[in-house]
């Protein structure tokens, strides 16, 4: 399959969406930038940066409860952008959706208001064993206050989750059940519905980790049915350091707050304090206002794309690139599932991954090497890290045709 074959059926015009991104039209070591590390945070189009530059430039000033014009402002576009992540996750409502600073903010919360108020001595946490840290730690963390357990999902060898293992561990023991849709370490894109389905046939809780999942697929939490799914806005187009919680409404209510301060109270007295309702309870706090508003322009950049033509295109890039790996000298895929979107990792015969990637920078070409995050998976396929190259929406196939020239370059340096 060629990659215009794959994508001939819906218009996706990748040149014009480039000419979005600024980075993107820069030189690196003397040669033209091709950026493969999407998996660790991805560009921002002009329209992004634009709206937090508005924000500071026009509107600077805290949200909610202000008297003045400039917190109105500030104040509308904030939680206009809630109404749009509402809209791109086709959440129930706006009470359903907490700002966070990323993913990892949003397991912590979970894990520690949910975790901690639901978790007993006995119970069970299952996560899969491809998970990076932030959907593993947590649940530790939480695990060891109370006598609770994390247990692993297995994978298999080609990094697809054993379904057949999965099922066996749910018994009445396990309580949640925490699981990326896309692993960002192998690429693979796991069969989420059925994995709700199944823990709520268990009785179970589950939280999906959708960091590498929303910049790639659309995501309807209300037709998967997931209890909670959490996303980072860097890894969408959107600024660093801002992210969402979808949680049940229903679920939220009866969730303790996790921080405490300003914003998530409605009296306080020491005599006690009453909290605020959702979704403000868990926004304790000034939050990164600038931030949030740029996410919702990058979900306006988003909307605004064929998210069907999107997923095609970066479908057949991803299928050109491991066309042309199965012809590469030396070259070992590292993680071979049959469903895998986003993240290519791979190994060259007798090389480092720390000196691929340096190599490769010397060419302009940026990639990730090391364990990314997934120690548990690298220590089961026993190898120290992968060179990852890892897709969006404005890599073309030009972009993959350096990569593997930069590899071919790289090799005579090395081998």
């Amino acid at each position: 399959m060629t990659l215009s074959a794959a994508t001939n059926a819906q218009t996706f015009d990748v040149e014009a969406l480039r000419a979005a991104f600024p980075a993107l039209a820069q030189k690196v070591n003397g040669q033209p930038l091709v950026y493969l590390d999407n998996a660790a945070t991805t560009h921002k189009p002009q329209s992004v940066i634009d709206a937090v530059s508005h924000f500071y430039q026009r509107d600077n000033s805290n949200v909610h409860r202000g008297a003045h014009a400039l917190s109105d402002r500030a104040t509308v576009a904030f939680e206009e952008a809630r109404k749009k992540v509402v809209g791109l996750i086709n959440a129930a409502s706006t009470t359903e959706i907490i700002w966070t600073r990323g993913t990892t903010e949003a397991i912590n919360l979970v894990a520690n208001s949910y975790g901690k108020s639901v978790l007993k001595a006995g119970d069970r946490v299952l996560v899969s064993a491809m998970e990076h840290h932030s959907n593993i730690v947590p649940w530790q963390l939480v695990a060891q206050s109370c006598g609770a357990e994390v247990v692993p999902i297995p994978v298999s060898s080609d990094g697809e989750l054993d379904m057949s293992a999965y099922q066996q561990l749910l018994d009445e023991r396990v309580k949640i059940v925490a699981v990326g849709h896309v692993s960002n370490a192998l690429g693979t894109v796991n069969p989420i519905a059925e994995i709700i389905a199944l823990a709520h046939q268990a009785g179970a809780k589950i939280l999906i980790d959708g960091a590498q999942g929303v910049p790639h697929f659309a995501v309807d939490v209300q037709a998967l049915d997931c209890d909670f799914y959490a996303f980072s806005g860097h890894k969408m187009y959107g600024p660093t350091g801002t992210g969402a919680l979808y949680g049940k409404a229903s679920l939220l209510e009866t969730m303790p707050p996790y921080h405490g301060g300003g914003e998530m109270i409605k009296t306080v007295s020491f005599d006690g304090t009453t909290f605020n309702e959702l979704p403000f309870k868990f926004e304790a706090g000034t939050p990164n206002i600038g931030g949030v508003i740029g996410l919702g322009a990058a979900v306006d950049f988003l909307q605004s794309i064929d998210r069907s033509a999107l997923a095609a295109h970066e479908a057949a890039l991803m299928h050109y690139a491991h066309d042309k790996a199965a012809n590469f000298e030396g070259m070992q895929r590292v993680g071979r599932a049959q469903n895998i979107a986003g993240a290519f990792s791979f190994l060259l015969e007798g090389a480092h991954p720390a000196d691929i990637g340096m190599l490769l920078d010397q060419q302009g070409i940026a990639v990730r090497t090391g364990d990314h995050c997934a120690q548990p998976i690298m220590k089961q396929f026993g190898i120290p890290g992968t060179a990852r190259a890892s897709f969006a929406l404005y890599n073309n196939v030009d972009d993959v045709d350096r990569l593997f020239a930069g590899l071919e370059k790289a090799k005579t340096f090395l081998l």
